[in-house]
């Protein structure tokens, strides 16, 4: 298979995965988030919180949180090898501590493939400012 064939095949399960993650956290499934995110994952949260895997995990978790739709609006995959790059702007909205929210900006996902399997290794979400 030509390397292009490859990285072809490698954008699709990325962007895949990158939808499975926005449904999972619409359902609070953090089994299933689990599932693709590497263990010593590193997440930069909407609002700066440096948070690892678990405690990722906690927050999707939480019962103050209930979110509505995880939505991405657009996505671009670039693969380097073993390491793949997601950008794009994604569209968050639910009912955070009884307070409506709606949240829309960028997102950076870098994965690694693990013994045949993609993985989330670090993640940021930066809110578009109004």
């Amino acid at each position: 298979m030509a390397q292009g064939d490859s990285d072809a095949a490698a954008q699709t399960k990325i962007i895949a995965l990158e939808h499975a993650w926005n449904l999972a956290e619409t359902n609070k499934d953090s089994k299933a988030l689990s599932a693709i995110l590497e263990d010593s994952m590193v997440y930069v949260d909407y609002d700066g919180t440096l948070r690892t895997k678990a405690e990722f995990l906690a927050r999707v978790k939480m019962s103050t949180t209930h979110p509505e739709q995880e939505v991405t609006e657009s996505m671009t995959t670039r693969v380097f090898g073993s390491t793949a790059v997601a950008t794009g702007i994604y569209v968050a909205k639910g009912v955070e501590n009884g307070k409506p929210y709606l949240r829309r900006g960028r997102f950076i996902d870098t994965w690694a493939l693990k013994n045949g399997t993609w993985l989330c290794v670090a993640s940021q979400a930066t809110p578009f400012i109004h």
